[in-house]
């Protein structure tokens, strides 16, 4: 899995099956954008079984098929659509022909999936539209910032569950590193991609319909423009709107290509959901300037509890408050040093602390040097903690 470059981002999960082993047999075809690679992952990860795969491009199907060497390689799209077997064609083509695809598969009587975004024009959705209430099929769309991303899975869990009341709000930040080099021309052609609110927008509305509950949204503000990348001037580089929902929930966010080349991943994807009863926060892909620290994040604040989950450890304890303090190690209290055990949600930000050892000794010039160390007025929270309180790596907030 490429976490460098967004186009390559295909995630692998845990085999899962909600099928009968040869009970669900689907094709893919036309892999223009490297989402193919997910969303073949997650149907065979579910039981399916990929038997063709179709490119006009001979090296993009052979470059699919070695990632799923049981695959055939199709002559022709019209031999994956005459299979009966076939029950679901995938597809990840150039965006602006990706309706049309949609279209044949359904008229052959099979299902469709296709990758983000699913459609350029109002033109090609009314036909969609239209060819799904005729033939009984159904066109899919892989939003892959949710449905293949463990925490935003789980977020909708809690919101269902009751943990934040009613959606209030949702605040998406999408950006992207734009990796222009492996992306091919189609990319950079605006009535092809669709333009950037489209394109990776569209995951951002998706995240907003989904948690808020909202059914049919009017776009109160939008603005795109390439701020940036004159070489390329049908790029939209920057993107952002404004949503307001059937049900009163709204929303904000934000898309781009300037992630900095010193982030580990694609992009620092970000979602605030605002309830009445408590919030949520979604670090997806990276927790930024914590290094080593999974992807996966998720931060939960309500009437009950404020906990912060990461996928692969589960929740993470919290740094408790001075009146609740942990033992002293060996029974002794260390002024000058700490020993920074776990991960702390402290003022809203997550600093992921590991088991390291960290010294401070006072007049040690480096001390304001240590990456994961705050000087202490940073943690002190001005509404219940008193001018003199620091924070202490065994006992959380403490007096000096």
């Amino acid at each position: 899995m490429n976490m460098g470059d967004g186009m390559n981002y295909a995630p692998k999960g845990k085999p899962s099956p909600v099928v009968k082993p040869g009970e669900f047999c689907f094709a893919a075809a036309y892999a223009n954008h490297g989402h193919i690679y997910g969303m073949c992952n997650g149907l065979t990860e579910a039981g399916g079984i990929l038997k063709y795969i179709y490119d006009p491009d001979r090296k993009r199907a052979e470059n699919l098929q070695k990632a799923f060497p049981g695959a055939i390689l199709a002559e022709s799209e019209e031999q994956i659509l005459s299979d009966p077997e076939i029950r679901l064609v995938a597809s990840a083509a150039v965006t602006s022909e990706r309706c049309a695809v949609g279209l044949r598969v359904m008229e052959a009587g099979k299902d469709y999936f296709t990758d983000k975004a699913p459609f350029t024009t109002l033109a090609q959705l009314e036909s969609a539209r239209e060819t799904v209430r005729r033939t009984g099929q159904k066109y899919m769309v892989y939003y892959s910032e949710r449905l293949h991303s463990e925490c935003a899975v789980y977020a909708g869990d809690l919101i269902r569950e009751g943990a934040i009341g009613s959606v209030l709000q949702v605040i998406g930040m999408g950006p992207h590193r734009l990796s222009a080099s492996s992306r091919p021309d189609w990319f950079f052609e605006r009535e092809k991609y669709g333009g950037i609110l489209c394109d990776i927008g569209s995951h951002q509305i998706e995240h907003y319909l989904y948690y808020a509950g909202v059914h049919d949204a009017k776009v109160e503000y939008s603005f795109a423009a390439n701020r940036n990348h004159p070489e390329y001037p049908e790029l939209e580089d920057f993107g952002e709107a404004v949503l307001v929902g059937d049900n009163g929930a709204r929303n904000y966010f934000r898309v781009d290509w300037f992630t900095p080349d010193g982030l580990s991943t694609w992009g620092d994807g970000r979602t605030f959901i605002l309830g009445t009863d408590g919030t949520i926060e979604l670090r997806k892909y990276v927790n930024a300037g914590v290094p080593g620290s999974d992807p996966d994040h998720l931060l939960l604040v309500n009437g009950k509890r404020t906990a912060h989950r990461v996928s692969r450890q589960g929740w993470l304890p919290l740094l408790r408050p001075a009146h609740s303090r942990l033992p002293e190690p060996h029974g002794k209290r260390h002024d000058t040093g700490a020993r920074l055990q776990g991960r702390s949600a402290l003022s809203g930000s997550s600093a992921a602390f590991g088991q390291q050892k960290i010294t401070k000794k006072a007049g040690n010039k480096h001390e304001n040097d240590l990456p994961l160390v705050r000087r202490e007025q940073r943690f002190r929270d001005p509404d219940t903690d008193p001018p003199d309180s620091r924070y202490d790596g065994n006992h959380g907030l403490s007096r000096l």
